[in-house]
């Protein structure tokens, strides 16, 4: 009996919930749907990311990658519909729903100069990323896009071997050397190389131009699931324009005999911007000898392009290529010694015949689709050709007196790569979700990784290593986005990574394929809360890792080859006033035991555990509708766990870090810049017995603009003052020397350097 009323009042209660289900999805029907398409008005493409407002209801949605976006379930009536993006002016319009059927609107946006007042503290955007735009690009001066790279608060940058040669990069207390702890892509394209010759994680910039750069997408530390190997310092994206809103030629001319030319040409025009089809093609050539006493000879070649198409309004396909050549000739790091006893300047050499050359060229074909539902899904193709040949010589004569230590990194890679995405936002009652499922593959083919021992770049003394490389690296994602509640917004994240490792010595006696395969699993959280329209409190804790080079992988037979990274921080942005942003963050990062692979000497050295520990203060102030003043200061305290006080200091990690500035765009069509950057005295080496020296640098540019024509002055360095670029310990020998000596060896920074330039735009 208790069984049939139970049986009863389950039915009854079915019946009950079916009834709700089918009035709710009846009164639904009769509801309208709202959809619209956002997109920048010079060059009618769709903004990613644009927040989209229904003033009457509360209502809110982001655009998705094509920049669509929709409401459903709306009844009747009248909407204002409030669009803000950042960098372009806020756009409003009416729209009309009507039952039973959906209301299209196209939002055109206008480029406007970022006014702070406007700018809003939101709880579910793209939280743990944040950018630099265009305009913070276009107005401080720039050589290369390395140099962009300043642009992100608390990195720095440092040329040590010609200007051909990827930068050594500074950040949260790491010496990332060329890029072993920061992740670095282009519109997806990874710019790291694993297992380089020269080092882990080999980062070169120099294959894209600067004009060509977009916006900048970075996020310090290591919490996004997204990013995956290499991201543990932080991981910075460059993106380039889908389309460009005119053709245009520069020159550019500075001293040091320092001559650019720079050309971009729109292919398609109004006609194709019409019909959602988009291409253009941009070229740089370079040349410069430099300042130091031997000529450089610096020449570069760049050549890119893209097309792009909106298919219909749920596909689009994009294609990406480039090709670029570089050769130089450097000075390299230089003795202290030799300097103040007056054997060569500042700006001279112990062996001038230092240099190399290098090319990469790309391709990439990305196809993204709009499932509907607030679906989405993108897929990424690309492949990459690279070739590297690199001489140095850090030592001298300490290793063979009669020769030199001169030494030649080499190798030719081909990679091949995909990453695809699927994501999906839904709201269920308040509480509203995205879901981001990932996967990337990456596989490097390298042949004959060299490192040999040669005299004056044309005889080889010695093979000290030579082999091929195979280094595969598979990775899975799993990204959820909840926002909780108006004020609170959940950010949980897991990846799982799976590497595998090849080695072919060519030096070993036999043939003997080494191999060795390893995964890792980096687990995130992040917590956002809004305690007012002008407060939010972060939280952010997470795992990740680099991988180490696969001659050491080999070599310590696939022991302690992925060390982990484990990661905190909290911090809190804040608007006091309308015009004045603010945001402070402590945070602290503990890498277990690793291995190094030294690619300058074929050898493996232990790293031990470290852990770094910091403050991050940020400060936007717009004093006036045409000025903007900027101020960015970082402190580490970075330490290695298991030395003894006192001999436990990271060499040349950096413990204190700013830039900043004022940048003006004045009427008429003037803008300026002035701008610095510092860096603290840090220790050199272990002991802190070496002392590598602080800097403090100013630049400046200035310029004028209109609609055909632009012009500028730039100059590094105004007050001319006298630095140290790169600096490391070394020991060396001079030739003639009777024993060697360990002191701080050196590259000069760059004296005051003026470069002007015109552009025609047409």
């Amino acid at each position: 009996m208790r069984t049939t009323e139970g049986t009863r009042f389950v039915s009854k209660h079915a019946l009950i919930v079916g009834a709700l289900l089918f009035l709710q999805s009846t009164l639904a029907a009769h509801n309208g749907t709202l959809k619209g398409y956002v997109f920048d008005d010079e060059s009618k493409t769709g903004l990613i990311g644009a927040h989209v407002l229904l003033e009457q209801t509360g209502q809110f949605t982001y655009t998705d990658e094509l920049g669509f976006f929709s409401f459903q379930d709306l009844p009747s009536g009248k909407f204002t519909v409030m669009v803000t993006y950042l960098g372009f002016a806020n756009a409003r319009l009416e729209a009309i729903v009507k039952d039973h059927e959906t209301s299209s609107v196209r939002i055109p946006m206008h480029p406007s100069k970022i006014n702070l007042p406007d700018v809003e503290i939101k709880a579910f955007g793209s939280e743990k990323v944040d950018n630099i735009s265009a305009v913070d690009i276009h107005t401080r001066p720039i050589n290369t896009s390395q140099d962009i790279l300043r642009i992100v608060p608390g990195l720095v940058i440092a040329q040590h071997a010609g200007g051909g040669k990827a930068e050594q990069i500074f950040l949260r207390g790491f010496d990332i050397d060329h890029g072993t702890d920061i992740r670095i892509t282009v519109d997806g394209i990874p710019v790291n190389m694993v297992s380089h010759a020269h080092g882990q994680g080999y980062a070169d910039l120099h294959w894209l131009i600067p004009e060509m750069v977009k916006g900048v997408d970075f996020a310090k530390g290591n919490y996004d699931a997204t990013a995956g190997n290499l991201a543990t310092a932080g991981h910075v994206d460059f993106k380039t324009p889908v389309a460009i809103k005119h053709n245009a030629l520069k020159l550019e001319a500075g001293q040091f005999d320092t001559w650019r030319a720079v050309a971009g040409f729109d292919l398609l025009g109004e006609s194709g911007r019409n019909k959602n089809r988009n291409a253009w093609l941009a070229s740089e050539y370079y040349f410069s000898n430099g300042y130091f006493d031997s000529p450089q000879n610096f020449t570069r070649f760049n050549l890119m392009g893209k097309y792009s198409t909106l298919l219909d309004e749920n596909r689009s396909l994009s294609i990406f290529f480039s090709t670029f050549k570089s050769q130089w000739d450097a000075s390299g790091q230089i003795p202290q010694r030799a300097v103040e006893s007056g054997l060569i300047s500042r700006f001279g050499a112990i062996d001038n015949t230092e240099g190399g050359q290098t090319s990469r060229s790309n391709l990439s074909l990305t196809f993204s689709k709009n499932l509907g539902q607030q679906t989405f899904f993108k897929n990424q193709l690309y492949f990459v050709k690279y070739n590297f040949e690199l001489y140095s010589n850090f030592t001298f004569f300490l290793n063979d007196p009669v020769n030199g230590d001169q030494i030649r990194q080499k190798e030719g890679r081909s990679i091949i790569g995909y990453n695809s995405s699927w994501s999906k936002t839904l709201k269920l009652g308040t509480v509203r979700f995205k879901t981001e499922l990932g996967l990337q593959l990456r596989i490097d083919d390298i042949r004959n990784n060299e490192l040999s021992h040669t005299r004056n770049r044309r005889e080889t003394l010695s093979r000290l290593a030579q082999g091929d490389v195979t280094e595969a690296n598979t990775g899975l994602h799993l990204d959820e986005t909840i926002r909780l509640s108006p004020r609170l917004t959940l950010n949980a994240g897991i990846r799982y990574d799976r590497f595998y490792f090849s080695y072919d010595d060519h030096l070993a006696p036999q043939f003997l394929r080494q191999t060795q395969s390893k995964g890792i699993t980096s687990p995130k959280l992040n917590l956002f809360f809004d305690a007012s329209p002008k407060v939010r409190v972060y939280a952010h804790t997470g795992i990740g890792f680099h991988s180490n080079d696969t001659r050491v992988v080999v070599a310590k037979a696939g022991n302690d080859i992925l060390p982990k990274a484990y990661g905190m921080e909290a911090g809190v942005i804040w608007k006091p006033a309308p015009s004045l942003m603010l945001n402070l963050g402590a945070w602290r990062l503990d890498l277990q035991q690793e291995f190094i692979y030294v690619g300058d000497e074929a050898i493996v050295e232990p790293g031990g555990r470290t852990r770094r520990q910091g403050l991050d203060l940020s400060a936007r102030w717009q004093l006036n509708t045409w000025l903007m003043a900027d101020f960015d200061f970082n402190y580490t305290l970075p330490r290695v766990l298991d030395e003894p006080e006192g001999n436990n200091f990271i060499p040349l990690a950096p413990t204190t870090t700013s830039i900043g500035g004022l940048t003006g765009q004045l009427p008429k069509g003037f803008f300026a810049s002035l701008r610095y950057r510092f860096i603290a005295d840090r220790p050199a080496n272990e002991d802190n017995s070496i002392t590598a020296e602080g800097q403090f640098v100013t630049d400046l540019l200035a310029g004028w603009k209109n609609d055909s024509f632009e012009a500028t002055i730039s100059i590094q360095n105004l007050f001319d003052t006298e630095y140290n670029d790169a600096q490391f310990e070394t020991t060396s020998r001079l030739q003639n020397e009777p024993a060697p000596v360990t002191e701080l060896h050196f590259t000069p920074g760059a004296p005051f350097f003026l470069k002007g330039s015109v552009s025609y735009f047409f």
